[in-house]
């Protein structure tokens, strides 16, 4: 099929995305902005699109899935375009991996192997074959292969977890509470003697013990300050909303009325989560 009856065909799926992506990064036809990307420039839009696709399904948006995941997918066709311009992947090379990866990962479906199995089970099969994968890729040490872009709080939680599968672990939650009550004296210390380098330092420590915590309670990290995140926004809202009525923007007001306020609000939602369980 001609370049652009497969690039205007709504129906050619994969192939299409694929033919404009090339279309668009061409030296001699393409468009300016695209031809100038690389790896480095487009690697933010990749983690943006992923947070956009995170945030489509935290808020139930499924009207905005679509798109969202349509964006994501061309972030994966984009940087493949760049791979194969280089000579070092393709987005059929892509495809091929990933494919072969879960084959491989899933013996229990694909191969011989039983599937009866608990999900305690399966996940210990599963971090075998994956340490496996990293011997074959001479990722010797037991931290190496955790993606240093990842967020930094899932970072950390990865990094303890793989620490723990080689027994560097606290026995239970109650030492990690003891670290954290360590950790928050040592920031003290460091906002009342020490600069701003140690002071983050400090505060970074802290948030490494708070990430264990999680993991010790069964409690993700990200997912945590998240529901905090919304929260927050809710309650504020409701200042926002109260103030209004009385006529009234957060400017004109200070800090002891939206206090109280986000008193009055936190009660409100007490009262209808009390009232919804009768």
């Amino acid at each position: 099929m001609p370049d652009d009856a497969l690039i205007h065909d709504r129906d050619a799926g994969i192939d299409r995305l694929l033919q404009i992506m090339r279309r668009l990064r061409d030296p001699e036809s393409g468009c300016p902005w695209d031809i100038e990307q690389d790896f480095a420039t487009i690697a933010p839009y990749t983690i943006e699109e992923a947070y956009e696709v995170a945030d489509a399904i935290e808020r139930g948006a499924w009207g905005e899935l679509e798109g969202e995941l349509g964006d994501l997918l061309l972030q994966t066709v984009y940087h493949t375009q760049m791979g194969e311009e280089a000579g070092r992947f393709s987005f059929q090379s892509v495809v091929q991996a990933i494919s072969d990866k879960l084959v491989a990962r899933h013996p229990h479906v694909f191969g011989d192997e039983t599937r009866e199995k608990s999900a305690d089970q399966q996940t210990r099969d599963w971090e075998k074959i994956k340490a496996a994968e990293r011997a074959g890729k001479a990722q010797k040490g037991t931290l190496d292969g955790v993606a240093i872009g990842l967020p930094a709080l899932l970072r950390a939680l990865k990094l303890q977890k793989r620490a723990a599968r080689v027994g560097f672990d606290w026995p239970d939650a109650s030492h990690v509470l003891d670290k954290i009550t360590e950790e928050a004296q040592e920031l003290a210390e460091a906002c009342d003697h020490l600069g701003p380098d140690e002071i983050e330092e400090e505060f970074g420590d802290l948030l490494f013990v708070m990430a264990n915590l999680g993991r010790h309670l069964g409690v993700d990290p990200e997912a945590a300050l998240r529901r905090a995140n919304a929260k927050f926004v809710r309650r504020f809202e409701g200042i926002e909303a109260r103030l209004a009525e009385m006529g009234k923007r957060p400017e004109d007001s200070d800090l002891a009325e939206m206090d109280a306020l986000w008193e009055a609000v936190k009660a409100a939602e007490r009262s209808k989560a009390a009232s919804s369980e009768d």
